[in-house]
């Protein structure tokens, strides 16, 4: 499949943490006719908004990678901003580029699509098959309705809406506030807050609460002993780290530029023949896992991180807080067989992103 590079190409979420590597793997590739807009330049939970941007804009391709997101704790408290908000913005985006001609989309789901009890490594025929996980439920419904709106666009109009599954995602421009960052990022900053505290360095947690500030708290005008009180209300303290659940679940992570080029290499070389070819007489479930066939308990994640971050103290399991789904591998298989594989290793990516985070700060 060849495309011009001279093609328009609107990457919706051109800002976040799979947006804004995408963006970065086109350039790579010589896509500089690319389109973003900021949430401030485009509220995509507006139609109007959005039809006037195609009708303005008139891109060749789209990819959507806007979506609310957030972590266990998000997810649980605004199921509803979580499904309503989803949902609007697959609307007016995948509407608006199909009434506007527009061939070729790219739609970025996740896994937490899948049944809580699916087997493991879960295939894509698993969608659909048993309930959900209870604490994401309204996320994953708005997921699946977007990834079956490209798929029957496709059977009933012929366009090439694809659908890609990510793993747990993590990654340069990654979500690191305290109130509703995904668990890689979340632990992260809280190890590093708490070696901050431990070594008492309140300036220095004054300068990363100076860039990813704690909503209605002053740490400008609070004192050590404020912000101490405030950072223990997220499981911070000088000599332990508390984090939710029994750390037992295991998870798969990848590396948001491995997803990024995954999604790229979808976008630029699949079909949906391709697709259909192993999808069976009832054509269902086209869209593709992304992630690495391998995984790690949570806790083993948070003894890799409290190394890279050099924080000594203890972590201790709040059991009384919910551990969401406890296994969820991708089977990658189809990817494989479609021609891309993941290039970066657990290990390497919690450096390079404590790294990044560092110098963000």
């Amino acid at each position: 499949m060849t495309v011009d590079k001279n093609c328009k190409i609107y990457v919706a979420g051109h800002r976040g943490l799979v947006g804004s590597a995408i963006w970065k793997n086109l350039k790579e590739r010589g896509f500089n006719n690319l389109i973003g807009r900021t949430h401030a330049e485009l509220d995509l939970l507006d139609g109007a908004a959005v039809k006037e941007f195609f009708d303005n804009e008139r891109p060749d391709m789209v990819v959507l990678a806007a979506a609310h997101v957030g972590g266990i704790m998000a997810n649980s408290i605004y199921r509803a901003d979580f499904i309503y908000e989803n949902l609007q913005i697959q609307q007016n985006v995948i509407g608006e580029a199909f009434r506007h001609g527009v061939k070729r989309l790219l739609f970025l789901g996740s896994t937490c699509i899948y049944p809580r009890e699916a087997p493991q490594p879960i295939k894509e025929e698993a969608l659909l098959t048993s309930p959900l996980e209870y604490t994401n439920e309204p996320y994953a419904i708005a997921k699946i309705a977007g990834m079956k709106m490209c798929e029957s666009f496709n059977l009933q109009y012929g366009t090439e809406y694809l659908a890609v599954m990510p793993a747990n995602l993590y990654g340069p421009n990654d979500n690191f506030h305290l109130e509703n960052s995904h668990v890689l990022p979340a632990m992260i900053r809280k190890m590093h807050l708490a070696k901050l505290l431990s070594e008492q360095s309140f300036d220095s947690i004054r300068r990363d609460l100076d860039a990813r500030p704690i909503k209605d708290f002053n740490h400008n005008t609070a004192s050590d002993s404020d912000i101490e009180k405030r950072l223990a209300e997220f499981g911070i303290y000088s000599d332990r780290l508390e984090l939710w659940g029994s750390g037992q679940p295991l998870r798969e992570f990848l590396w948001s530029e491995d997803m990024a080029d995954a999604s790229v290499h979808v976008l630029l070389n699949v079909s949906f023949s391709d697709l259909m070819k192993q999808a069976g007489r009832d054509v269902r479930n086209t869209h593709i896992n992304v992630g690495t066939g391998k995984e790690l308990t949570i806790a083993e994640l948070a003894e890799k991180i409290r190394k890279e971050v050099g924080f000594s103290g203890k972590i201790q399991w709040d059991t009384t807080k919910p551990d969401g789904t406890m296994r969820k591998l991708c089977d990658v298989s189809r990817l494989h067989s479609l021609g891309w594989k993941h290039k970066v290793e657990l290990d390497e990516g919690i450096a390079r992103l404590y790294k990044w985070y560092s110098s963000s700060i």
